[in-house]
């Protein structure tokens, strides 16, 4: 039986107006059209919403006041339309067959409900090859999600039923919260992978959030909420559980370095914790 797609695009924006213009015509220059694009606007400031209404006034536009991008991300999710939900940030691009190609591997593995792809990284303008540790990977993939994010979001399309039975993004991380959303869809369900790479990733810029040091206190939270899931396999459990404990000694010694006291005593306890637990 033919899967139907209409695939909702939501794209998560914060005075990014100078990035939005290529980011939005690799959208609209796919070879498979979405159903519809929509621009989350997270409160601002540039004149994004004029200009884009004026530009782009095929693209559903939507304001909130400023409340991250999970929220953003969720929002756009909630008020989309389609069958198929796809992100993709604000500085990132897609290359014209993305969405053929993931349509395609759906149609023919009927079993999965997600699938992700591999990219190219642009580093202050230059490419570079991503590290071992970020390989990706497909099918149960839970265990390889563990030490960091594998999965962009701008890679990702994945169906309205999977994404409604995942709660969405949590709103109440800064960081990280794509990694917590992959764990916990990663636990109980298979990811189709594409190794084609089919979009483009920039970084080096000074607002990106994943520049900041420290972003393991996020990942420690997410593992908490993982081993609290009695539905985990008890193998992933433990490799869990191991994980938490490695990023907690990490996160202890370069708060003590840097004479934070008082988040080396809450790691301390988070370590603790969970030394001892099975």
């Amino acid at each position: 039986m033919t899967r139907a797609f209409h695939i909702s695009v939501v794209i998560p924006t914060y005075n990014r107006r100078h990035w939005l213009p290529e980011t939005i015509q690799s959208v609209l220059q796919q070879t498979f059209p979405p159903h519809e694009v929509i621009v989350v606007d997270d409160g601002s400031t540039d004149g994004t919403g004029e200009w884009l209404q004026k530009a782009f006034p095929q693209v559903r536009y939507l304001w909130q006041q400023q409340a991250g991008p999970s929220a953003a991300r969720n929002q756009g999710a909630r008020l989309a339309t389609g069958n198929w939900l796809a992100f993709l940030d604000s500085d990132d691009r897609w290359l014209p067959k993305k969405l053929e190609r993931q349509v395609a591997f759906l149609q023919e593995h009927p079993e999965f409900q997600a699938v992700h792809t591999n990219e190219i990284w642009i580093r202050n303008g230059r490419r570079v090859n991503p590290k071992k540790r970020h390989q990706k990977f497909g099918g149960w993939i839970y265990p390889q999600c563990l030490p960091l994010c594998i999965i962009s979001p701008s890679s990702i399309l994945l169906s309205r039923e999977l994404w409604e039975w995942s709660g969405g993004f949590d709103e109440s991380l800064p960081a990280c919260e794509d990694y917590d959303l992959w764990l916990r869809i990663t636990a109980e369900h298979p990811i189709g992978y594409l190794e084609e790479p089919l979009i483009v990733k920039y970084g080096g810029h000074a607002d990106q959030l994943s520049r900041q040091w420290g972003l393991d206190r996020y990942r420690v939270r997410a593992l908490e909420k993982m081993l609290q899931c009695p539905q985990l396999r008890p193998d992933w459990r433990e490799a869990t559980r191991q994980m938490l404990l490695q990023k907690c000694r990490i996160l202890i010694q370069g708060f003590e370095k840097h004479r934070r006291f008082e988040e080396t005593e809450q790691f301390r306890v988070i370590l603790n914790r969970w030394q001892t637990a099975h």
